[in-house]
């Protein structure tokens, strides 16, 4: 018998499996606001004050410990991401979560506080590097950026939750004020045990793993409309993801070949790729702003306590309307434009905000009025970063990166993306300290890299299958993807929808691929050598 998922199929299955995607952001949204807003707390650094106050040195790394727990829980994944499935390894990420979220509760020490934070941070990471994968994979290809997107929309939903919820504790007496907002992690762990194991794999990992009829009734069931494993539709899709598949597994490669550009399909500069938009996303300045708002408008700004506290909260509204409006455009005007845009935009709100503080730093202008344009322009970044700088880096990982690699790809991807966080997050309270409004400029010229960094070197993956994207460095493409029709156009190639008509039209589920098609594939591995190492001359595949 074959089992049922919670939705059932089509629409409502994708729903579902949405829900549980999102749920694993908005518990990653939540961790990454609720910190920054207990450090500042009194009970808190009164508890934490043995065997003195902690210093700002410290505070940096409490909090910039967990993104080193992240990092080592992404990177785990590139070995137990495929062997575990995407459901299950967000159940175990989850589920060391919680125990994370219960030493910190506990915590009456520094040392114990940043061992909680270490293991929480090593199921964040875990889940990070799957969920958008998971949803990638299990989405259809004009819904796959939007689906993502709500994803992102939903991590600031929990960044904006932590706000409000700490806001409202901070007047709540004693120890409740902080350990109560660092309990409620909980919360998340307990939704998401109730939605993953009712939900399928991905259909592409079961095809890898030899479980056909498995990934037919999963492909059966995303496709929804009453469609079976024996539809049309569905066996157009098992053959196209399968072909692909095939492909990359011609030959096996090492982890030194890969690392050598010597793998399929320019495989290492994919992964490259994703890792570099992840690193984008983090050293735009973000994390100074979510983990650090209530600290940065007390420190820098010279805010009390309750109104800088009052002003982050709001911050996350505004942070979390701009999120969902990049829902309306990140499929409309594609990764490329969005991401360039979304960083010029970036750029200007750090620039202003390093003048207007500058002129209040050295007694040029009124202190009270430069600080009201500095909150109205962290108001702003949050807008524009929200609305492309956000989504972009997070989709992009799970759609350029080679299938049989793709859950290797995000995981580095997300190692690169903790990395950075780290950085971002240890640097800011001396960065501020020490250097004042020069910090910001930093930012500035940061964000301004991205816009030529962007339409060099990355290709557009809007309106692609992700066999798509395998097709595109099948054929060789240059680094520098400008000129390239195929790697810039929004709208998807012709020949690749004619290339897709043509595999749906083949023989049974499962069959033998025509003589001309597997004799063109080894015809493509002797012309890269005869050993798959691309040693000889590179041609583009024709099936």
């Amino acid at each position: 018998m074959q089992r049922k998922y919670l939705g059932g199929s089509g629409d409502g299955l994708t729903v579902w499996l949405s829900v549980a995607a999102s749920t694993v952001l908005i518990f990653y949204g939540y961790d990454q606001g609720v910190f920054g807003n207990v450090i500042i707390g009194e009970d808190f650094l009164a508890t934490m004050s043995h065997p003195g106050p902690p210093s700002e040195n410290i505070l940096g790394t409490m909090t910039s410990v967990y993104n080193l727990g992240c990092f080592v829980g992404s990177l785990s994944t590139i070995y137990t991401g495929d062997i575990l499935g995407r459901p299950r390894q967000i159940l175990v990420g989850s589920t060391i979560i919680a125990v994370g979220a219960v030493i910190q509760t506990a915590s009456y020490s520094i040392p114990q506080m940043m061992v909680g934070r270490v293991v929480a941070g090593l199921g964040t990471g875990m889940n990070t590097a799957t969920a958008g994968v998971w949803q990638s994979e299990t989405s259809k290809m004009r819904s796959r950026g939007k689906l993502i997107t709500i994803q992102m929309a939903n991590c600031i939903t929990g960044f904006s939750i932590s706000n409000w919820l700490t806001l409202g504790f901070s007047f709540a007496p004693g120890g409740v004020a902080w350990r109560f907002p660092l309990a409620f992690q909980l919360v998340f762990s307990a939704v998401i045990w109730c939605l993953c194991p009712f939900l399928p794999d991905s259909p592409r990992l079961l095809i890898r793993k030899g479980k056909d009829e498995e990934a037919l009734h999963v492909l059966a069931c995303l496709e929804g409309h009453g469609a079976t494993a024996e539809s049309p539709s569905v066996v157009k899709q098992y053959n196209v993801i399968r072909d692909v598949l095939e492909r990359e597994q011609m030959v096996k490669y090492t982890w030194w070949q890969l690392l050598t550009g010597r793998g399929p399909a320019n495989v290492l500069r994919r992964m490259v790729l994703g890792a570099w938009m992840q690193a984008m996303n983090q050293i735009s300045g973000i994390n100074i702003t979510s983990y650090y708002m209530s600290y940065v408008f007390i420190n820098a700004l010279g805010l009390n306590d309750v109104l800088a506290r009052i002003l982050a909260a709001a911050g996350s509204v505004d942070y979390l309307f701009f999120a969902c409006m990049g829902y309306f455009i990140i499929e409309r005007y594609g990764r490329r434009k969005v991401m360039m845009c979304s960083a010029a935009a970036c750029c200007t709100c750090w620039v202003v905000i390093s003048i207007v503080l500058a002129l209040s730093d050295t007694g040029r202008a009124d202190p009270y009025t430069m600080g009201s344009v500095a909150v109205a322009f962290f108001f702003l970044f949050f807008a524009s970063f929200g609305l492309g700088v956000l989504n972009v880096p997070w989709l992009y990982p799970t759609e350029i990166n080679a299938l049989e690699y793709r859950a290797k790809g995000a995981s580095l991807a997300m190692a690169t993306n903790w990395i950075m966080n780290y950085m971002v997050v240890q640097v800011t309270p001396t960065g501020i300290a020490n250097i004042g409004w020069r910090f910001w400029i930093i930012w500035a010229v940061i964000c301004f890299s991205f816009i030529p960094v962007t339409y060099l070197f990355y290709p557009e993956t809007a309106n692609r299958s992700l066999e798509d994207i395998d097709r595109f460095f099948q054929t060789g493409p240059g680094v520098l993807v400008y000129k390239n029709r195929l790697a810039t156009q929004l709208h998807r190639p012709r020949e690749w929808e004619d290339l897709d008509e043509k595999i749906g039209r083949r023989g049974s589920v499962g069959g033998e691929l025509p003589v001309d098609g597997a004799g063109e594939r080894k015809r493509d591995v002797e012309e890269r050598g005869g050993d798959g190492t691309g040693t000889g001359t590179e041609k583009e595949v024709v099936v």
